[in-house]
């Protein structure tokens, strides 16, 4: 049986590796603590959840995680997603003892989904959103999370849902007057505060300067006693084991939630892992990280944690801070777990407009205005793909976001192999071989001879296509003898394609046309014998070469290239 590849790790540790693991571990902590309450608050949970979170789901991944460093947590992208799947179920006023049951049954099925699907070497899953609708939903995810943290920046609360009844929340509070202008100066001092060491000092932490600010701000100047509102007294002691206590009827629309959030993991965690494994070598194993994530999950959801996923920004602290191993990740457990122990009040007088900062910050860096801005450039279609899973978010929601994002992705692959591109071939002097006509207007053709290259597989929803252009391109002056199938991009045919090929060829024979075919792969010819089609089609309409068929023609013919 295979070892974990924690062990392994553990097994090849370099000593020399000791001091820079606990140095990244203590600088990770620094950004794990104030994100990981704030992304709990995010989700509508306690913030102590966010803590407890972070500590299972590094052990966890130190365990099963393939990778050296890659670092999990809560996370931005993941916070509404848990909230709306979990608000809806909550009575009105909310408890947060079930909402803590409902996000750790969330993160127990999260887990199960992702670790099953590991297992069963279904990693490819990952690749149901594809970049534009990827770009869209993130985009439309960042102004979800901007919109519902603004009461929180403007000192009030509200208990709406969804951006648009968000930020009609937040337009009737501030013309009711609930504005704390305090808050309000603390909020936006934080934001600009971290954005601006993020662009002059990236190597600074620049989360953990903002919150010694904040807190050292609130002490001096009373916050408190001007509205602000504070995070206040954590729990002590470590998290506790915890079975969710779930209702039958939860489970519909917890497991909905769960597939959503499983796949939004794993697209992450996928790419996030291809793109360190890039810069220090490593090999991604896109099932091995499922099971780890699955792993991370269930330990989160057994200790009233709650869904997570990779953190680039979380990963980039620790690669620049020097980490080697997931040690660091353990070192920031085990630091996590001593401040719970030990120093419980240290962040009791943290303004939570300084939480809703870093929430702020992180949705700015979900957005990716640039890349939306080159689809627009370089692919009109998938700009406008991206815009509509933008705006399935916006409108809909984020669970109803994903859906859209994922159909829209499938949607369009199956229109690219509905509607292929397709075109005749012609010779070009000085070029060998045969080229699209299109990118070569004086491309010499043979009389009597259409080359067409159709490219896509043949199935049931674009045969009827193929055959509407190979009847287009027989249309020709003088009339067409032979239809040459340049057939290499032909990687099926189906049954409904088979019995509209042999309609097809009625027909051109009708016409005194000849279908015939070159470099159509063996496994496909063998489907079209099985078919039967071997009758209609004998041997001697299958060329081994696009070169070989014109020959052929025009040892037949007689016929001689345009222009020569």
């Amino acid at each position: 049986m295979k070892q974990p590849p924690g062990l392994t790790t553990l097994r090849s540790y370099r000593r020399e590796w000791l001091v820079k693991d606990v140095v990244a571990g203590v600088v990770l902590t620094t950004l794990l603590v104030p994100q990981g309450m704030a992304y709990a608050e995010l989700a509508g949970l306690p913030a102590i959840t966010g803590l407890y979170t972070s500590v299972l789901c590094l052990l966890g991944y130190a365990v099963a995680g393939p990778s050296r460093i890659l670092v999990l947590g809560p996370d931005s992208s993941l916070g509404p997603m848990i909230a709306a799947t979990i608000l809806p179920l909550l009575a009105a006023g909310g408890d947060s003892a079930r909402a803590v049951a409902l996000a750790s049954a969330l993160a127990l099925m999260v887990g199960a989904i992702t670790l099953l699907a590991g297992v069963a070497r279904l990693g490819f899953v990952a690749d149901l959103i594809s970049k534009p609708t990827m770009i869209g939903y993130m985009n439309g995810l960042a102004l979800t999370i901007l919109v519902s943290q603004l009461p929180k920046l403007f000192g009030f609360s509200t208990d709406a849902n969804g951006l648009i009844r968000e930020l009609d929340a937040f337009t009737r509070g501030l013309a009711d007057g609930k504005t704390v202008p305090a808050a309000v100066a603390v909020g936006c001092c934080c934001i600009a505060l971290v954005l601006l060491l993020q662009r002059l000092l990236p190597k600074v932490p620049a989360v953990l300067v903002m919150v010694v600010l904040a807190i050292g701000a609130t002490v001096a100047l009373d916050l408190g006693g001007y509205g602000v509102r504070l995070v206040g007294q954590l729990p002590k002691g470590l998290p506790p084991f915890t079975v969710p206590d779930i209702g039958w009827r939860d489970l519909g629309p917890l497991s909905v939630g769960a597939l959503g959030i499983a796949l939004v993991s794993l697209a992450d965690t996928i790419s996030n892992a291809s793109a360190f494994a890039e810069r220090t070598g490593q090999e991604v194993r896109g099932n091995e990280e499922m099971i780890a994530i699955g792993t991370a999950n269930l330990a989160a959801g057994l200790f009233q944690g709650f869904p997570v996923s990779t953190s680039g920004s979380r990963t980039a602290v620790a690669e620049r801070a020097g980490a080697r191993t997931q040690l660091t990740g353990l070192v920031g457990a085990a630091l996590i777990l001593l401040m719970l122990v030990l120093l419980p009040g240290l962040f009791r007088n943290l303004p939570q407009p300084a939480l809703a900062a870093v929430v702020i910050t992180a949705s700015l860096s979900l957005a990716d205005g640039r890349g939306t801005a080159r689809l627009w450039r370089q692919r009109k279609a998938e700009f406008w793909l991206c815009i509509a899973a933008f705006l399935g978010v916006a409108l809909l929601g984020v669970l109803p976001g994903i859906a859209v994002a994922v159909g829209l992705s499938i949607l369009n692959v199956f229109r690219r192999a509905w509607w292929p591109y397709s075109t005749v071939l012609g010779r070009v002097p000085g070029i060998e071989g045969y080229h699209d006509v299109r990118s070569h207007p004086a491309a010499a053709r043979l009389p009597g001879l259409v080359i067409l290259r159709f490219d896509a597989p043949l199935f049931f929803a674009n045969a009827k296509t193929f055959r509407d252009e190979v009847l287009r391109t027989t249309r020709t002056t003088p009339p067409s003898q032979w239809v040459l199938l340049a057939a290499e991009p032909v990687t099926d045919v189906d049954t409904t394609a088979a019995d509209i090929l042999e309609e097809l060829d009625e027909t051109l024979q009708g016409r005194g046309v000849r279908l015939v075919f070159a470099e159509l792969k063996d496994p496909v010819r063998r489907k079209i014998e099985r078919y039967g089609l071997n009758r209609t089609f004998a041997p001697e309409r299958f060329f081994p070469t696009v070169e070989s068929a014109v020959a052929a023609f025009q040892s037949r013919n007689g016929a001689q290239w345009s222009g020569n």
